[in-house]
């Protein structure tokens, strides 16, 4: 396992190296930081624009190639270079990643869990009327995009505000400011402000694995290695939690990894919306800025995080398929 696992994580490194050249490729070819500075007012003067352009590294009169292999030295140095405005990306890097990651993990992990058991549960109860429910709602949220299901719970916990004459549950940002109290009152804040742009993120997730999860879970339920199990004195439900949903689980591994990266795109609206200011929301603003070093870190998170949930999806399915173990 510790051999596959090794090779798994060669082969992402060089497919994290592939992701970082093209995203600085494309972000450098297609954003255009000089008109930013062309629009200032007083409008600055040509060789003032290009002083500034190379101070940054971002003159488009430079090649991309060469713009780039300054951008990687700085890189291999923990430096990811300067914003449009001049200050340090890894001061405004380091300010949101702890915002998004909040964000992503919980909402990630809490969808996959309930859709893992949700599907499950449906496919052991096929047609019945709580399987009907489940797909009715399933797909429901399937055709809802993120955003609009974040302005609905935002309006929902608004609603709720003005019935109560108070908030009931926080929708703007990720903590109260100047919150007094301990170490369980600040947590017990971050756990309501994360709540609802959780919620968002997670009831997609749900959805989707659901769906998936029963699929899979239907195949296996007829195999002879569930009949053999409860021949030999397991319950039914202990041989399908122990020998089925085992099974069952493994694709749901794969699905995990490209799961994310939409994950990550649904991140960038919710952010906006609950006034989170992480990083999807720098995003947006970088892109909307002509702010290239700033796009290509977000990029660069972006590719870290979902090759982190590629090899984790990699680790879970040598734990649960002995094959892949001794391959």
């Amino acid at each position: 396992m510790t051999r596959y696992l090794a090779g798994r994580l060669g082969y992402y490194a060089a497919l994290l190296t592939a992701a970082v050249f093209l995203s600085y490729a494309l972000t450098a070819t297609a954003l255009g930081p000089r008109a930013y500075f062309e629009a200032k007012q007083p409008r600055p003067s040509a060789a003032a624009v290009d002083r500034q352009l190379t101070a940054l590294n971002l003159n488009d009169r430079t090649p991309v190639a060469e713009r780039f292999g300054t951008w990687a030295n700085g890189l291999l140095h923990a430096d990811l270079g300067r914003t449009i405005h001049g200050t340090a990306v890894n001061e405004e890097f380091g300010r949101r990643i702890w915002v998004s990651l909040r964000l992503l993990l919980v909402g990630s992990l809490l969808g996959m869990l309930l859709g893992v058991a949700a599907g499950a549960w449906s496919a052991v109860r096929q047609y019945r009327l709580s399987d009907r429910l489940l797909t009715v709602l399933s797909f429901v949220l399937l055709s809802t995009p993120v955003f609009l299901l974040a302005l609905l719970l935002k309006n929902g916990a608004i609603a709720a505000k003005d019935a109560a004459g108070h908030e009931v549950i926080p929708f703007t940002g990720y903590e109260t400011p100047n919150l007094a109290g301990g170490v369980g009152t600040h947590l017990a804040d971050w756990a309501l402000h994360l709540l609802l742009p959780t919620l968002s993120l997670a009831l997609g997730g749900l959805a989707t694995y659901s769906r998936y999860q029963r699929a899979t879970m239907l195949d296996v339920l007829g195999a002879d290695y569930l009949r053999t199990a409860e021949a030999k004195g397991l319950t039914r439900g202990r041989a399908l939690l122990k020998h089925g949903l085992r099974t069952a689980i493994i694709p749901m591994t794969t699905m995990f990894a490209y799961a994310f990266l939409g994950l990550f795109t649904g991140a960038a609206f919710t952010e906006t919306i609950f006034g989170w200011h992480g990083m999807g929301e720098w995003f947006i603003q970088a892109v909307n800025e002509q702010d290239v070093n700033s796009v290509v870190a977000v990029n660069l998170f972006a590719a870290v995080v979902v090759l982190a949930a590629g090899f984790l999806a990699d680790a879970l399915h040598a734990a649960l398929d002995p094959r892949v173990r001794t391959a």
